[in-house]
């Protein structure tokens, strides 16, 4: 008899590329996962995967239980769900901001539909406080975002410094008047960027306005214009600027999530699980 923990940790091997992943979606260290994988392969006596320090593969034997696992788990979904289906079932349309919209939030609610088929989630990305007006238009029944220096109610998440990002290239002086990669306005990162460079008397102007962070981060790669931007959002081949380049220190980004006071308790409690699970995975 297989155990279902065993083989859900083989799958998420399997799909997330590595031990190391599969942990992060398991919410396991990778030992855990190194240590499910082992018995599981002490049950059936054969090696189901073939490790080398960078990848691992299938062994045939692997192939053919994937097969089955996958079976088993869906199996074991359906009947969870027809045992669960009058306790979880309705519509949940989340918000989420930029930094939120990565494959791993949207494995923890895949994740999520598949356990509860009766759960629809729908998602729409978008600037915080334009996502906070659809809620309270009655549009989203949850929004996940951040907020700088705000008093809007919400359950507070974790914190990260809000930093200016520009090319890692070496340069001899910024440009004057600073150029600026900012989102479009009611964005909390534009309003506290814009707030702190008046208060220091420096001449800026949006050299960009986007609504992505791709192309946010383009801009900052290529120098074309600096950013604001979470730390944990400043990726290869852009820095950190601060004082040393004369520039004022901007406040930390507030991560919270809202929901409408008309939104189901019982669908907003599992998105919010999903959300701090997905937060305490964030390293920056």
């Amino acid at each position: 008899m297989f155990d279902g923990v065993l083989l859900k940790t083989f799958v998420a091997v399997v799909d997330e590329g590595g031990f190391s992943r599969a942990g992060e979606r398991l919410h396991l260290t990778q030992s855990a996962v190194s240590g499910h994988l082992r018995r599981l392969e002490e049950q059936v006596g054969k090696p189901l995967l073939t490790r080398t320090t960078r990848s691992q593969q299938l062994t045939p034997d692997g192939q053919r239980l994937m097969a089955y696992a996958r079976g088993i788990l869906a199996l074991n979904r359906d009947a969870w769900a027809e045992l669960t289906r009058s306790a979880f079932a309705g519509d949940l349309r989340v918000g989420v901001s930029e930094e939120f919209a990565d494959a791993r939030l949207l494995r923890e609610l895949q994740d999520v539909a598949a356990e509860y088929p009766g759960i629809q989630i729908t998602v729409q990305v978008g600037i915080p406080g334009s996502l906070l007006s659809l809620m309270k238009q009655g549009e989203l029944d949850v929004v996940v975002g951040s907020l700088c220096e705000s008093s809007e109610p919400g359950l507070a998440l974790w914190r990260e410094p809000l930093v200016w990002a520009w090319s890692a290239q070496p340069t001899v002086a910024l440009p004057t008047p600073l150029p600026l990669a900012l989102f479009p306005a009611p964005c909390p990162y534009r309003e506290a960027a814009l707030t702190r460079l008046a208060q220091a008397g420096i001449a800026q102007r949006t050299a960009l306005q986007c609504s992505s962070y791709a192309a946010l981060h383009a801009a900052a790669m290529s120098g074309f214009a600096i950013a604001p931007m979470a730390l944990s959002q400043v990726k290869p081949g852009l820095t950190v600027l601060g004082s040393e380049q004369g520039l004022p220190a901007l406040p930390d980004a507030e991560f919270r999530l809202f929901s409408a006071p008309e939104a189901d308790s019982r669908l907003v409690e599992v998105i919010t699980q999903v959300v701090v699970r997905y937060g305490a995975s964030r390293r920056y």
